[in-house]
């Protein structure tokens, strides 16, 4: 599309000036631009008065006039286009006075370039535009405020006198007579806590921070009540540039605010993500169900807690805003499965509520969950992805004679607690006992938020010995907790809830810390013992970290570790999954010199390539193998090939939880190199692992000595 030139006007008494300035304008090319020229003041008015450009360049000095009275004469006459002043020198005098009068730029002619010319005028241009607009936006906003009907206010800044209209007075209950034309009479009627807010605003208005002044305020009433006010207003300055007057109105919005607290009550109550009711507006239900049982004997309601199975993974693995996606889709499929009567809220996170209202007996709970399970089991297909999930749900009855609802929905959400700790994807109704259940399941998660910085976790270790000589080879680190209460727990007492609140990642990250650093200590203190290693647990969600090479570079770098002094125990699925999504993980650590053990191996399905590429140290027979080893040539058979595979990669065998001297013949009979187990030496503290060290070959009588009671 073809655009017409821009017009401009050089006023110009010196011919060499033009040339150049022609010149600077042909550079920028393109036809952007046509350039007349007259000489003189007198020349200028004249072409001004036809108004055929759309900028004007002006000289400063022209003969015996200048280029400020050019520019003040051309205002006066309503001439409109913006007017560049050129002057031979910088002056700072000269550039104010030009701004001043409204010159739209002012430029040194020396330093004159296309690029600068050309900015300068498309800059006048778009100034042009944006004042017309704003006087076009004024006009129109004056007409507005006397269809309005609002109060108008104008305030003279170099008298101090002001001008309220008699609707301004109006609106605050006043006759016209009795509000002064005084500031003091609208300041001082303002809100204590508005006041500030409202002068800051005045003042960024005046010294040019805003387009205009507008501000919501209070203001007190003839009655002694505060209404809301919009003040808007737009400053008005002088042939000097100075604001002289600031002028606007005053609109009643208490109307409006009431209405914004009615939607800010609603967002109190609402979720803002389903648009479900929130636990408070669920807890006002249930009390609402609370007074019509105490009005009729037959009626009868029930709280259902539902909970999504699994949603944690969902988030990791997928993203937040999956997760938002599938809470909105769940929500509309569990409200399918209710009645008009029945009421559905979130109460926060993947954890919903449903007051089911007027039931006619309690079986009728137990098919709703049905259906409600039925339809969350069926995939939801989100943008082109599907998920699948289930609930694990939990009611209360009112049969139970509850006297407060927080009471109800507490027990409620005890059932559903239970349905996750019994496999999940099922519904539990409240009894008496599960209460006394969930507070000693919620006392072991208080108390085990705490555990970690209280530094209450311990690692034993359990020695890896050589079947072949009886010299420990490592350790493998087992984390336990030293409860204040409940004396030293094992990982299965705590583990779950652990990684169920959140803390299962940065226990890991603890044991690793941990490890490196006994591992360091023994190295120091037992330098015959050679390259002792350590070996760590790291679940899956932990080894699929992204922080995980530098937590581990981390550790041995604070310790001073050598790499092969520490082991990760990962399990084949594991390393499948990581082989599969993430490969570049596992060659960090083969770069960084870190082996892998890999735990329950013959449970999973880890394929030849995988063992042949991953840096694997050893492979750790899954105790189903070596229990009754003995007496099963199927089992043997098993281990033997496992062995014969190990050894053609190059990679050691572990036998865990050996418990006989049996078992362990049978092991070292098939080339099983290493093994670890109750036969040998339980799991003891990093004390009682020390000890074995000191004892050497010795450490045999030591570690049957740590497992006699002490008297």
């Amino acid at each position: 599309m073809n655009t017409a030139p821009i017009r401009l006007l050089l006023v110009e008494d010196d011919e060499d000036d033009y040339v150049i300035t022609r010149s600077a304008l042909s550079d920028i090319g393109g036809g952007k631009y046509t350039l007349d020229w007259v000489r003189t003041f007198d020349e200028a008015l004249n072409t001004l008065a036809r108004d055929e450009h759309d900028v004007v360049l002006a000289d400063y000095r022209l003969g015996g006039h200048t280029g400020i009275e050019l520019l003040k004469e051309s205002t006066k006459n309503g001439y409109r286009a913006p007017i560049i002043m050129l002057t031979g020198q910088a002056e700072r005098e000269i550039d104010l006075e030009a701004m001043r009068a409204g010159a739209a730029d002012y430029l040194v002619k020396s330093q004159i370039s296309a690029p600068l010319l050309e900015r300068s005028i498309r800059y006048a241009l778009e100034r042009t535009q944006t004042m017309g607009a704003l006087r076009k936006s004024e006009e129109r906003y004056a007409l507005a405020v006397r269809g309005a009907n609002d109060g108008l206010w104008e305030v003279n800044l170099e008298t101090d006198e002001v001008y309220f209209s008699p609707r301004w007075k109006e609106m605050l209950g006043y006759e016209d007579s009795d509000i002064q034309d005084r500031v003091e009479e609208w300041f001082s009627r303002v809100h204590p806590e508005d006041m500030d807010r409202l002068r800051e605003e005045f003042a960024a208005h005046i010294n040019g921070q805003t387009p205009h002044l507008e501000v919501e305020h209070r203001m007190m009433h003839k009655d002694g009540t505060h209404r809301w006010m919009l003040s808007r207003g737009i400053a008005v300055r002088n042939e000097s540039g100075t604001i002289a007057v600031m002028a606007g109105s005053q609109t009643d919005i208490t109307a409006r605010k009431r209405a914004e607290e009615q939607l800010l009550d609603h967002a109190t109550l609402y979720d803002a993500l389903t648009g479900l009711p929130n636990r408070s507006a669920f807890l006002d239900r249930v009390t609402a169900a609370f007074k019509r049982a105490k009005r009729r004997e037959d009626y009868l309601f029930a709280v259902l807690i539902l909970d999504l199975d699994h949603f944690r993974s969902i988030n990791d693995n997928f993203g937040h805003r999956a997760g938002d996606e599938l809470l909105i889709a769940a929500a509309r499929r569990i409200e399918s499965c209710i009645r008009d009567i029945d009421r559905l809220a979130r109460l926060g996170g993947d954890e919903f509520a449903i007051l089911l209202d007027d039931i006619q007996k309690p079986h009728v709970v137990m098919r709703v969950a049905e259906q409600i399970q039925k339809q969350l089991q069926t995939p939801f297909q989100l943008g082109e992805r599907e998920l699948t999930t289930s609930a694990s749900m939990g009611v209360a009855l009112s049969t139970t004679h509850y006297d407060r609802p927080e009471t109800m929905v507490r027990d409620a959400d005890a059932a559903m607690y239970r349905a996750k700790t019994h496999g999940r994807t099922r519904c539990e109704i409240f009894d008496p006992e599960m209460h006394a259940q969930i507070m000693t399941r919620l006392q072991l998660e208080d108390r085990l938020r705490r555990a970690l910085d209280q530094q209450e976790f311990r690692l034993h270790y359990q020695p890896i010995v050589s079947l072949e000589t009886g010299r420990i080879s490592g350790f493998e680190a087992l984390v336990r907790w030293q409860h204040p209460e409940r004396a030293l727990l094992f990982p299965a007492e705590f583990l779950a809830v652990a990684e169920e609140i959140g803390l299962l990642i940065p226990i890991g990250w603890w044991m690793l810390q941990e490890a490196a650093r006994q591992a360091q200590s023994w190295q120091s203190q037992y330098p015959a013992a050679g390259a002792l290693n350590i070996g760590v647990n790291l679940s899956s969600r932990q080894f699929s970290q992204p922080e995980l090479i530098d937590r581990i570079r981390q550790s041995l770098q604070k310790n001073n570790l050598p790499p092969d002094c520490l082991r990760l125990e990962i399990t084949e699925s594991t390393l499948l999954e990581t082989a599969a999504t993430r490969p570049e993980v596992l060659q960090q650590l083969k770069e960084l010199g870190i082996q892998l053990f890999i735990d329950d191996f013959g449970l999973g399905y880890s394929s030849l390539k995988d063992l042949h590429r991953s840096p694997i140290a050893a492979l750790k027979i899954d105790q189903f193998f070596v229990h009754g080893i003995e007496g099963s040539e199927e089992k043997a058979k098993l281990v033997q090939a496992t062995v014969h595979l190990a050894h053609h990669l190059g990679i050691d065998v572990i036998a865990e939880e050996i418990e006989s001297a049996s078992q362990a013949a049978r092991l070292r009979s098939l080339k099983c190199v290493y093994g670890q187990g109750f036969y040998f030496c339980k799991p003891v503290d990093s004390e009682g692992a020390t000890m074995l060290l000191a004892a050497g070959s010795g450490w045999w009588k030591t570690a049957k000595a740590l497992e006699q009671p002490v008297s």
